[in-house]
């Protein structure tokens, strides 16, 4: 297990824990975690903490998250890591734990997971564990 090779989360770290715990959309959409801006299209992009990688996995679910929603959810684990958590790996494995697919999209998957199965296969009750005690099962490159 360990830190994506591309990881930016030491540049973007401190920057995170600065913020307050009921910071603002706008606090976090700003220039100092602005990743990319492509004006003809409309279109940033923005830092978000999910570069923990489980080389053991038994599982890979990709997925073109994370969005606002997981976004804001990884920021407040990191805040919220303070005096928690050790190391940048304990950190950014509890952003994934907790913010990968996190709200109606987790929801949706686990239920389709569940239906087709999957949790039968790793021997666990069902796939919301993936995203608990069974998160050393599976990974979730996100891109």
């Amino acid at each position: 297990m360990g830190i994506a090779n591309f990881s930016k989360f030491k540049q973007f770290k401190d920057l995170i824990k600065a913020l307050p715990a009921g910071y603002t959309d706008e606090m976090i959409k700003s220039e100092q975690f602005l990743l990319e801006r492509e004006e003809k299209k409309k279109l940033e992009i923005y830092y978000a903490p999910f570069e923990y990688v489980n080389e053991r996995a038994k599982v890979v679910i990709v997925g073109i998250t994370p969005g606002l929603h997981q976004m804001k959810k990884s920021y407040s684990t990191v805040i919220n890591a303070k005096g928690q958590l050790h190391g940048d790996e304990e950190i950014l494995h509890e952003v994934k734990k907790n913010s990968s697919f996190e709200g109606t999209m987790r929801k949706n998957l686990v239920k389709m997971l569940d239906e087709l199965g999957l949790h039968t296969y790793l021997n666990i009750s069902s796939a919301l564990d993936l995203f608990d005690e069974a998160s050393h099962l599976f990974i979730l490159p996100q891109f």
